[in-house]
């Protein structure tokens, strides 16, 4: 573990101590800078600070940078279907059915693993278990994610997240006839209290926006939506359809129990874009759903 050591210039002075680091450190990720503050690697006149600590001039900031934590996760020879790579993004169109990373119960056979057999660098902002990945969907949702290869990517992918600029966009099936054209549900989610498997909009809860807008109907059975995501919280498009009375075909977690039995929601991550992180040019990609959806779209129009 090597120690290194900076004195806070005067014209630093008010600046966070992360700002500062990172201006010192421009190798590294400011949101690793921030880990390292959280779990004491960096002291100010050794003291421990929060991130936002800020500085006085002739601070003396010392900071010992960690040693990499050795990779557990098992590489694996999956197949991947990559839309795009270069030296700092891969978007791949994930399978239903696969885990995005390691987690209780799902040790291997996941994305992770498979990217990690395929790629040797992956940024290691988010950890040994999910290297690489800026966003997550669901196990049974398909389609679009893209994923960093360095932490620089990382950074910059992360930071378009929170800015709400990256475009994705979803189809799914959903039960019942939405009565409107579109519509754009903003309701907080959380933790449902009542069971904490489960999302669920409460008062309190994280800001969550999703916008939708009717593909196509299917009498009062059935309603074929586009959602565009303008947050990205866990579970998000399923809770908040159900929410609003239209829960997705097939979801085990938050449809119905009579629904079309697909192993699974009836969802697809289908257009994804960014700004990439080192040329600053718009990525746009699309990927047409999966047969399992395509066969499930056929079998609500058959009944209408």
């Amino acid at each position: 573990m090597t120690s290194e050591k900076y004195t806070v210039k005067q014209e630093e002075r008010g600046m966070r101590i992360d700002k500062v680091l990172t201006s010192v450190l421009p190798d590294t990720s400011r949101s690793q800078i921030q880990t390292w503050i959280k779990e004491g690697y960096c002291l100010v006149n050794n003291k421990q600070v929060k991130s936002n600590y800020k500085c006085l001039a002739n601070d003396i900031v010392t900071w010992e940078i960690p040693e990499p934590e050795p990779l557990y996760v098992e590489p694996e020879n999956i197949p991947l279907d990559i839309i795009f790579e270069d030296q700092d993004v891969i978007v791949v169109n994930k399978p239903r059915g696969m885990v995005v990373h390691p987690s209780a119960g799902h040790a291997n056979g996941t994305l992770v693993n498979a990217l990690l057999y395929h790629c040797k660098d992956l940024s290691g902002i988010n950890g040994v278990v999910r290297p690489g990945i800026v966003h997550r969907i669901d196990r049974d949702t398909s389609g679009l994610l893209m994923i960093a290869k360095n932490d620089q990517a990382h950074q910059h992918l992360a930071e378009q997240l929170q800015a709400k600029t990256v475009k994705r966009s979803y189809e799914a099936i959903v039960h019942g006839a939405i009565p409107h054209e579109y519509g754009t549900i903003e309701a907080p989610l959380g933790r449902d209290p009542k069971d904490r498997q489960k999302m669920a909009v409460i008062s309190g809860g994280k800001p969550a926006i999703t916008h939708f807008e009717v593909i196509d109907r299917f009498d009062d059975r059935f309603t074929y939506v586009k959602c565009v995501l303008e947050t990205g919280r866990t579970h998000q498009i399923r809770v908040h359809m159900k929410y609003i009375g239209f829960p997705l075909v097939g979801d085990p977690k938050y449809g119905p129990r009579k629904t079309l039995k697909i192993d699974g929601q009836a969802l697809h991550a289908r257009e994804l874009g960014f700004e990439h992180p080192r040329s600053n040019k718009w990525m746009h990609f699309e990927v047409a759903p999966p047969e399992i959806f395509l066969e499930t779209l056929e079998k609500v129009k058959e009944s209408h």
